[in-house]
């Protein structure tokens, strides 16, 4: 029997062990996912592009309705101006991100990530060659240490990932922040991935900065957004990328060269997605409210530390004066009947368990509920 390629030697899954659906009865904390329904004209005009047989092949950067589409949004939403030509349509953000490590690293080189990061960002650069270097951010906020970042860079270093709002901190970065990041990639000729699956999930009185709209950043800055979180639409794998023009046509024959395009019934709904605004201010005012009761009722127990999440949907909970791993304290959780995530499995995340209240308000309170039970009764 031959063997596998060694490419696949000790890649992780991140938090995959602990994302599996859990027993019946075991209130799940655990999974990225909106707590909503898509917005019926979406679904409404997916359904018509099926009716209307939009089943065959089409542009491989999608639609150029879809394209731009984007384009408008990204100005309206994110003073970010970058042409319709320049958006690629991918098989979710995901995929979008592993165009964007192809297209700014080869085999060897360095890419600076603010630790503790969403869990596949490193096997991503692993599996293509590529060094993660993880630089830890600030512990009284998970800000980024920009002086940590200077230290980092070295001949090898190609590109900085920046992910604002976090997955899984829920830190938002200033403007400040985000133009010295600029500022660093600008004075050694690095490129910037800015993962900005989250960018309407901001709870704080600044906006999300997208680097792309900074000075130095247009030229340098690959943007990856997509469909999933702010318009629940994570079975739909819609995602895109956008940037320079040098950089979007690499992205055009990766995706050429591996996925062609998204299913084309599906563009027109994307489309019709980006405008759909009210629906995006309705689950964000839950949010609101699911934040706050999960972080009130999180700070009540014993030996938690909870610093106030700024954005997407995710509390970074320090278990550490608990007395027990983080590892111990989600199989403890578990056993009470909670599911939630360790993120010792991911570097930088030792002491502190990752939890989702994108799930709906009874099973926030029934999760608190049975950790109660568990630390203090």
């Amino acid at each position: 029997m031959p063997d596998i390629s060694s490419r696949y030697d000790g890649l992780g899954v991140g938090f995959a062990p602990y994302l599996q659906p859990p027993e019946p009865g075991v209130v799940r904390w655990t999974v990225g996912e909106p707590g909503f329904d898509t917005p019926s004209e979406v679904i409404e005009a997916a359904i018509k592009g099926l009716e209307e047989g939009n089943t065959k092949y089409t542009r491989g950067p999608g639609s150029m309705e879809l394209c731009q589409a984007v384009s408008e949004y990204l100005a309206r939403h994110h003073s970010v101006e970058v042409g319709a030509e320049d958006v690629i349509i991918t098989p979710g953000a995901k995929q979008a991100l592993l165009y964007s490590f192809m297209i700014t690293t080869m085999p060897g080189d360095e890419a600076i990530l603010l630790a503790p990061s969403w869990a596949s960002y490193e096997p991503m650069l692993n599996l293509i060659g590529a060094v993660p270097v993880n630089v830890p951010v600030r512990k009284d906020n998970f800000h980024p240490d920009l002086d940590a970042i200077r230290t980092a860079v070295t001949e090898r270093t190609r590109m900085i990932l920046v992910n604002s709002p976090c997955n899984p901190t829920g830190a938002v970065f200033t403007p400040a922040e985000l133009q010295e990041i600029v500022d660093i990639a600008v004075e050694h000729d690095l490129w910037i991935v800015s993962d900005e699956i989250y960018a309407r999930l901001v709870w704080m009185d600044y906006p999300h900065v997208s680097p792309y709209a900074l000075p130095g950043g247009s030229e340098r800055t690959l943007i990856v957004n997509g469909w999933s979180k702010s318009w629940a639409m994570t079975g739909m794998r819609l995602g895109f990328l956008a940037g320079p023009s040098n950089a979007m046509g690499a992205a055009m024959k990766s995706q050429a060269n591996s996925a062609s395009h998204v299913p084309t019934f599906l563009m027109h709904a994307a489309a019709v997605a980006l405008g759909c605004d009210d629906s995006v201010e309705q689950f964000n005012q839950e949010y609101l409210k699911r934040r706050e009761i999960m972080t009130e009722g999180l700070s009540e127990l014993p030996g938690l530390r909870v610093i106030e999440p700024e954005g997407a949907f995710y509390v970074f909970v320090d278990v550490t004066g608990t007395g027990m791993t983080d590892i111990e304290f989600a199989d403890g959780a578990l056993e009470a009947g909670v599911q939630l995530i360790p993120t010792s499995l991911i570097t930088g995340g030792e002491g502190f368990v990752r939890i989702s209240y994108a799930t709906d308000e009874e099973a926030i309170y029934e999760g608190l509920r049975r950790l109660r039970t568990w630390l203090v009764d």
